[in-house]
């Protein structure tokens, strides 16, 4: 996955787990609170009129996604 697009000037990390990984990206508070969806193995996220998308490792494309406090947290699970 190439977060490095949208994480200029964003922290992000990622955290591997035995069943699955963990990114969390700071958006800060700056701007508006973001939506983001994911669609077909892509995360899209819209923030102040903006658009970013990145895909989704294949073998992790069941992703759950939530905001809090400006931190968008994208949950993987593995496939297999």
């Amino acid at each position: 996955m190439n977060t490095e697009q949208f994480t200029s000037d964003q922290l992000a990390r990622k955290y591997e787990y035995d069943d699955g990984a963990v990114i969390a990206i700071d958006l800060g508070t700056t701007v508006p609170e973001p939506s983001v969806d994911v669609v077909d193995g892509t995360v899209i996220i819209v923030s102040d009129g903006e658009q970013y998308e990145f895909d989704l490792p294949v073998e992790r494309t069941d992703a759950h996604t939530f905001i809090k406090n400006g931190v968008l947290t994208i949950e993987l699970e593995d496939n297999a």
